[in-house]
């Protein structure tokens, strides 16, 4: 199910969602003090109470650019976080990329919703001499500039969630184009700041004639957190996260967007619609 490529086309721009694996997190962790009922048929917990949780990444093409929306966990996710994560996958990004029939030169943007390890990994990659490099040779990496303070120099509850060797070759290519704030980075596309699972998290919006497509990273990890009034304990700042999605949800209810869901791994886009005082996803 998570190997599978799947896409949507909004006028001239095509979405394609690319999956690097799997991983499995306990479910209070992920849903917080939500009623059971309201995200268990959607994600059944194993016996541990762990639900899984896909590692989307999101490819755009566009008439005059190609931008890759997070990068999944990399070619060699640390042993000791592929085990307490019962990490699995079936196919690579890179390989999902090339089913796609796009190759790593065609590139042209690379933007990180944040820089937590399941985010960022493919931002670089071995070379034959055992280094790292940037995977992708000809794009401009787009990050808020706070999150890359953030994620070089980790501390507090956030610290194991980054991994600052895999960045820091990114620096030293002169690739990084880090931003504050949000802005537009390409035509049709840009960053718009989603604090709360991280301090300088941003979540990316394409809009066209045809309609607009936003890729919340973490601020709305799958389809069921569209309805859930509680935060997760992996959000730095859970209150911030809260209103955070509670106005994202507003924005995107009332201007019938498409969301990508970077953890869902059966649903990873819908359109949410308001239901009773709060929101629902409906599946596209």
């Amino acid at each position: 199910m998570t190997s599978r490529s799947r896409s949507l086309r909004l006028g001239r721009v095509e979405i394609i969602c690319l999956t690097d694996g799997l991983i499995r997190v306990d479910a209070e962790e992920m849903f917080g003090p939500a009623p059971r009922r309201l995200w268990s048929q959607a994600h059944p917990p194993d016996a541990q109470n762990r639900v899984p949780l896909a590692l989307h990444s999101f490819l755009l093409r566009l008439p005059d650019t190609v931008a890759l929306i997070d990068t999944g966990v990399g070619e060699a996710l640390d042993p000791r976080y592929a085990k307490a994560y019962s990490f699995r996958r079936e196919k690579s990004l890179m390989a999902g990329l090339a089913e796609a029939g796009c190759r790593p030169g065609d590139v042209d943007l690379v933007v990180n919703t944040h820089l937590h390890f399941d985010h960022c990994g493919w931002n670089t990659a071995r070379t034959s001499a055992g280094g790292l490099s940037p995977a992708f040779p000809r794009a401009r990496y787009v990050v808020q500039k706070g999150e890359w303070e953030a994620a070089l120099r980790p501390k507090g509850p956030d610290k194991p969630s980054y991994r600052p060797l895999g960045l820091r070759p990114l620096a030293a290519a002169g690739v990084l184009n880090l931003i504050e704030g949000g802005r537009e980075i390409a035509a049709g596309v840009a960053v718009v700041p989603l604090p709360g699972h991280t301090a300088r998290h941003q979540g990316v919006i394409v809009s066209s004639p045809a309609g607009a497509f936003m890729a919340s990273g973490d601020a709305i990890p799958t389809a069921a957190h569209a309805g859930l009034e509680a935060s997760m304990s992996f959000d730095l700042d859970p209150t911030t996260a809260f209103a955070t999605r509670r106005e994202l949800l507003e924005r995107a209810a009332a201007g019938d967007w498409v969301l990508g869901f970077g953890h869902d791994p059966l649903h990873p886009f819908g359109r949410v619609r308001r239901h009773g005082r709060g929101f629902a996803a409906v599946y596209v």
